[in-house]
């Protein structure tokens, strides 16, 4: 058998049952994921494993930052690494400025090796000034000299008191924007494109030999082509010496269910079993919002004997920075009860970073045990250790908790908002450490049961690879929104715009995340919208169309996306408010908003049919004028408005609303009409796209298309198809996975349905890209174009919810 790979064995237990901590068995899910969820709690705190065995990498972020955790088990005196890499230190030798920006035009006329030894003469150089302060010096150009390039060049000394040991390892960590160069003392160390951020290279030996006694140079140039400009740079030294390294365990089987992950090793004569619990049960909302999750573990000798055995859980200080290399403070925390230690940054900035690639360094990380005198601890500033003495034994088992207090969430507008479990200011993170301790047991039952129903409910919706799908978006889905709540009192379920631009609260974002929300609790739906009505109602925003969203995470204080989307906006927060009402039996929600409604549903009757020159959803894709689908959108947000209107008992504006939406629908069969399909604009003959728009008039049985729309669509879809789905329209290869669901449920029978969804489940299969889930995908090439770990996978749900409307 093959350490630390899945192999023949994964492939043989595909189909099998597996028993996690004496659970009842469940069907095992066979997608091999792209990247399996560990942690997940928010969309700062949430790890993964980026490969298919979990020893064979560093536990990651989202973002693809290490996050460092992991797992060794002693048997018998003999250790096996189960979980992660071993966790290394580094010390800085000359270290980085952390991100610091500064642009600079020049003419660069040296050869390039002469300006990066250190006999290089800079003395006519001048210091740079940037938003942080001065962080490189340039060469001006002379008068006669024209600018024909942007650059920046820093160079950075540091000392030696005598020359590297063989054997001494360094990393040089960049980040640049865009093309960069780096040398020490006149040898390049590497050349790189654009663009990275905290990366890190091993220095190679040619390289460290040029390091000497005395002062040595870094120096570095990046070439900013366009937008911003970024160069920074430092040298760390590796300070945790070289050690025998572990067995690995033999990993047997991995599974990804909507709350857990499970994971079996074999470790020489005993067997472990590791499941990783995140309780994000949509019914329970103080119970989804505590920032607690397990790693729960159990052990069994696998040949009949007893065996001494000692488990050790080790976790890094990243897990509570943005950068690698910012200073922290760990302890012991005092508790009767429970083994803790926490980890958090020196400076405690509450709230002071906004962005997408970043992480938060704020709060305080806590990783848990409970005391049964047998459990030791280390900690350091850098790093915790919970050490598990079982003894001599033939079965144990066990749980940590991994956990993180943010003290306060969401700047919403003019307050600093906690977290919805703490939402009365009055409780304490330890109380909530207390009670998932005390309440593990039925919150482990809820989960298998939870895990176990969504696979039975989604299988018999769309079949068993459509409910693997659904078992690996859940957790992604939840885990990209922050539960809190308003200073009036409402639900607050606020989107990071993952890997995109960073919105919260983004409307487009939302839209196509609402069918996990509508299936489960429509007060998360609602609280995917109060903001956006908040935001219009309180007169902040004044146009006649929502915002696109309330600004950047964590900072919901108004709208920072650089355009507007008033047709998509007004659209979709028509369509998931009707959608509301049906699931919820009545138009109350609606009834709060209704002039804001109205506002919308007439800008959408005026300008919506024949789309002017905006973005959609879909904004990679560009400015386009005629959008035909978005143009749907319009006419089924009309016919939202004349729902909920004959829903609040309104049958003159119902009719109003409902006869216009239909007026625009026989129009737009007209306009978009070309042949055997629907054009991707109104003024393109030849062209086509996706009109996933249209599933609403399904599930929320409008029926102000004609039904021959959508058998025409999805019959010409089905000649369009590459091996890894259909793509978004006729312009590229590229297609977006939660669209591809939408689309696929317009089809009316389950084998059509099938069609569209089994090239999705092989590109999720297949990928040779190994991140969480990529929304935005190519068709031709198991490759994403863009995009990771974002909530628009809630839209896998679109099918569940079309049976649930349908019973």
């Amino acid at each position: 058998m093959k350490r630390c790979s899945l192999g023949a064995v994964l492939f043989a237990t595909a189909m099998t049952t597996m028993s996690v901590s004496c659970d009842e068995p469940h069907v095992k899910n066979s997608l091999r994921a792209p990247a399996y969820p560990l942690v997940t709690i928010d969309p700062y705190t949430s790890a993964w494993s980026f490969s298919d065995t979990l020893c064979n990498s560093q536990v990651k972020h989202w973002t693809g930052k290490d996050f460092p955790l992991t797992g060794h088990v002693a048997v018998d005196g003999t250790v096996y690494r189960f979980m992660g890499l071993d966790i290394v230190e580094y010390s800085a030798v000359a270290p980085g400025s952390l991100e610091r920006r500064w642009k600079a035009k020049y003419t660069f006329s040296k050869p390039a090796d002469d300006w990066n030894v250190e006999t290089f003469d800079d003395s006519g150089w001048k210091e740079g000034q940037g938003a942080f302060g001065t962080i490189a010096r340039h060469r001006e150009p002379s008068a006669a000299t024209e600018w024909d390039s942007e650059e920046i060049w820093v160079r950075r000394s540091f000392s030696l008191e005598q020359s590297p040991a063989p054997g001494t390892i360094y990393n040089l960590e960049y980040s640049n924007d865009d093309d960069a160069e780096f040398y020490i003392n006149g040898v390049r160390v590497l050349t790189v494109g654009c663009c990275n951020k905290e990366a890190s290279v091993r220095l190679n030996d040619e390289v460290i030999r040029a390091m000497h006694p005395g002062v040595n140079l870094i120096a570095a140039r990046c070439r900013n082509t366009a937008a911003n400009g970024l160069l920074d740079f430092g040298l760390y030294l590796r300070v945790t010496p070289p050690t025998n390294a572990p067995q690995l365990a033999v990993q047997t089987s991995v599974d990804v269910q909507a709350t857990q992950t499970h994971y079996s090793f074999v470790c020489g004569p005993v067997n472990l079993d590791i499941s990783f619990v995140a309780p994000m049960l949509p019914d329970d909302l103080d119970l989804l919002s505590r920032p607690v999750n397990y790693l729960a573990y159990e052990l069994k000798s696998n040949d009949g004997r007893k065996h001494d055995v000692q488990l050790t859980f080790e976790a890094s200080s990243r897990w509570a920075v943005n950068t690698p290399r910012q200073p922290t403070e760990s302890k012991l925390v005092p508790d009767d009860k429970l083994l803790l230690l926490s980890t958090g940054t020196r400076e405690q900035n509450v709230l002071g970073t906004r962005g997408d690639d970043v992480r938060i360094d704020w709060g305080y990380f806590y990783l848990g045990a409970e005391k049964r005198g047998t459990t030791g601890y280390a900690v350091s500033d850098k790093r915790l250790s919970l050490t598990e003495t079982a003894g001599t034994v033939d079965s144990y088992s066990g749980k940590i908790l991994l956990a993180y207090d943010d003290i306060y969430s969401i700047r919403y507008f003019d307050d600093n908002l906690r977290p919805y479990w703490n939402r009365s200011g009055k409780e304490s993170f330890i109380g909530q450490l207390h009670k998932a301790v005390d309440e593990y047991p039925s919150i482990r039952e809820a989960c298998n049961r939870f895990d176990k129903t969504l696979i039975r409910e989604a299988t018999a919706a769309g079949g068993r690879r459509y409910a693997e799908l659904c078992a690996l978006a859940y957790r992604q889905a939840f885990a990209a929104h922050k539960l809190v709540q308003s200073p009036d009192g409402e639900t607050l379920w606020l989107s990071k715009e993952n890997f995109s631009n960073g919105s919260i609260g983004t409307v487009d974002i939302t839209y196509p995340s609402a069918p996990l929300f509508l299936y489960y609790n429509t007060e998360l739906a609602k609280g995917l919208l109060n903001h956006i009505f908040h935001y219009s109602e309180s007169g902040r925003w004044t146009k006649p169309f929502p915002s696109h969203d309330v600004g950047t995470y964590p900072l919901a204080t108004g709208q920072t996306y650089g355009d507007d989307m008033p047709v998509e906006e007004a659209g979709n927060m028509l369509i998931v408010t009707a959608a509301i009402a049906r699931m919820d039996g009545n138009a109350d929600y609606a009834a709060k908003h209704w002039k804001t409604l109205l506002v919308w549903a007439d800008y959408l009757a005026e300008h919506g049919l024949d789309p002017a020159n905006q973005l959609c959803t879909d904004d990679f894709a560009g400015h386009f004028a005629h959008n035909a689908n978005l143009s749907v959108k319009a006419i089924l947000g009309v016919a939202s408005v004349g729902r909920l209107a004959s829903m609040k008992g309104d049958a003159k504006l119902a009719d109003k609303y409902t006869s216009k939406a239909r007026e625009m629908a026989a129009q737009w069969v007209k306009m978009a009409d070309d042949g055997d399909h629907f054009r991707l604009t109104f003024d393109h003959s030849g062209s086509w796209s996706q009109k996933y728009n249209l599933v609403w008039d399904k599930l929320l049985r409008f029926g102000v298309f004609p039904q021959e729309t959508a058998r025409k669509e999805t019959a010409f879809y089905l000649t369009k198809q590459n091996r890894y789905g259909l793509p978004l329209d006729n312009r590229d290869t590229y297609t977006k996975a939660d669209w591809i669901v939408w689309t696929a449920t317009l089809a009316s029978d389950r084998k059509t349905f099938e069609a569209f969804i089994d090239p999705l489940y092989a590109f999720m299969n297949e990928t040779i890209d190994r991140i969480p889930m990529s929304d935005w995908i190519y068709t031709d090439k198991p490759v994403h174009r863009g995009f990771r770990a974002r909530s628009v996978v809630g839209g896998f749900f679109i099918k569940m919810l079309e049976s649930k409307l349908n019973d």
